[in-house]
């Protein structure tokens, strides 16, 4: 099990190194994490809503990803409550205050319904534990549901993590250390110092240190790794702006309130010739070559904070100069006319709100979530313009749905931007070029070619040559990617002390 002295510490990541470590070794490992608190999510096969975070991990550990390794998912709805998903499925929602009163029990059976499922799915594997946040929260040790009380169940050789970036490690670990019980103390196995800049040398008097007051081994030193990975945290995506000092296209994408999903924009942050610029409500638009409007989990509440930052008015005036808008998700909700929310699902009081009307569409919110995988044919773009009628070849999109809200079109205009019904649309704005989009599948990015043709539309509007389509799926960069987080992760930790008895 991967614990960690705090959020953030670098858990995920590292757990998820194990696991492909693990695989190198010919073993079979399987990633879990009990309970996860994320908007950041995924769906199986099954159409079970999962942490993206966790389908890294079975990516890593060579498995298709599925609920069964995250069987408690949170998701935050902004007003102190958040959606309940047990084993994939929305079981309601839960406030902050009475969660561990009316949730306790549920969530550890639906736990130990994942680890069942998980294990029978795959005999002989080995678990790869995640925890979440600080294991020694005293306030809520008594009932946590994913940390020490899982690593008790199941007798886990447990891997302490503390980032070294962010100042305090001796003390992040000390602490962490004397919080534990004495029944606990002894799953610890070993300490790993993350995110260390510099030659490792430096560090080894506070290796020892650490080993003469704690008595448990520093199994490695893992340094800064200057490689982009996909984040747990959307915080975390305020950092990720401004890196690459040569790029051609600069593409704003907005960080709503209740951003959801934001792993969709991954593949464009990949691309060395793009920079995102991440902008809150309130930072200026600019003239970027084109705007995202990502996924919601409020689209309401949303929507609202885009109208008193002012920035339904930007939109306007930058859609009337000839820009390029496209919305993800609830950003496509959010590019509508009508929004509907007669069951009061998004929280806001109001029956019926006006979207930000750049494409006619209605959304109605209510019923099943939509949540499933989805296989179709582009449309859009075009290759010689969006008034030419040569299609681009029908690249083939992959992806999946997850929402809430069933979207109809209200007017001539708006073209389809898939083969199937409902997946998105497009549609040009005025005599200056502008255009607006927007789809429903989540991972239309990672498809190289579509992805790359989508750039080069922007690119011909700036007079630059236009990149190869010959670019493979997102999914095998990721790859490469957890290759080398693997090498560096073999190269610095010895896992010996975690993996024998």
């Amino acid at each position: 099990m991967v614990l960690g002295t705090s959020s953030g510490a670098g858990k995920s990541l590292m757990t998820a190194a194990l696991c492909r470590v693990l695989r190198r070794r010919g073993e079979r490992p399987l990633p879990f994490k009990g309970q996860n608190m994320s908007n950041n999510a995924w769906v199986d096969q099954a159409g079970g809503e999962m942490a993206y975070s966790q389908a890294l991990q079975a990516w890593a550990a060579g498995l298709e990803p599925c609920c069964a390794m995250n069987p408690v998912l949170l998701k935050p709805r902004g007003d102190s409550t958040s959606e309940v998903i047990h084993l994939g499925r929305s079981v309601g929602t839960a406030r902050a205050e009475h969660y561990y009163r009316d949730w306790f029990r549920p969530g550890w059976a639906a736990i130990r319904a994942g680890l069942s499922e998980l294990q029978a799915a795959h005999p002989g594997g080995r678990l790869v534990l995640e925890g979440a946040g600080s294991p020694v929260e005293v306030n809520l040790q008594a009932r946590d549901l994913t940390n020490l009380r899982l690593a008790q169940f199941l007798r886990a050789r447990c891997l302490l993590v503390a980032d070294i970036e962010r100042g305090g490690v001796f003390a992040q670990i000390v602490g962490t250390l004397a919080l534990l019980s004495p029944v606990q103390r002894p799953l610890i196995r070993g300490l790993l110092i993350n995110r260390f800049r510099g030659r490792r040398e430096l560090f080894d008097e506070g290796r020892r240190w650490l080993e003469r007051q704690t008595g448990v081994p520093v199994l490695g030193v893992m340094p800064w790794l200057e490689e982009l990975f996909p984040p747990e945290d959307s915080l975390d995506l305020l950092g990720r702006g401004g890196r690459k000092a040569g790029a051609e296209l600069e593409i704003a994408v907005l960080r709503l309130p209740s951003i959801s999903n934001f792993s969709d924009l991954d593949p464009l942050e990949a691309e060395p010739s793009v920079r995102l610029r991440w902008l809150r409500p309130g930072d200026p638009l600019g003239s970027p070559d084109a705007v995202i409007l990502p996924g919601s989990k409020q689209t309401l509440g949303d929507l609202a904070a885009l109208r008193r930052a002012g920035l339904d008015g930007e939109l306007r005036r930058y859609l009337a100069g000839g820009g390029h808008v496209f919305g993800l998700c609830g950003g496509l909700q959010l590019l509508g006319r009508e929004l509907l929310d007669p069951e009061g699902l998004e929280g806001s009081g109001e029956v019926e709100r006006r979207g930000l009307d750049l494409l006619p569409l209605r959304t109605v919110f209510g019923g099943a979530k939509a949540l499933r995988q989805r296989r179709s044919r582009a449309l859009w773009p075009k290759t010689g313009g969006d008034r030419d009628t040569t299609l681009a070849g029908g690249l083939e999109l992959c992806g999946f749905e997850l929402h809430r809200g069933q979207t109809s079109v209200l007017a001539d205009g708006p073209q389809p931007l898939a083969g199937d019904a409902g997946l998105g649309w497009w549609q040009a704005l005025g005599d200056h070029g502008g255009l607006v989009a927007g789809t429903y599948l989540h991972g239309v990015f990672e498809s190289g070619p579509w992805r790359r043709q989508w750039l080069n539309r922007l690119r011909r509007r700036q007079g630059l040559p236009p990149l190869s389509l010959d670019q493979p799926h997102h999914s095998r960069q990721r790859d490469q990617l957890l290759d080398r987080l693997a090498d560096a992760f073999e190269a610095h930790v010895n896992l010996e002390p975690l993996l024998t008895p």
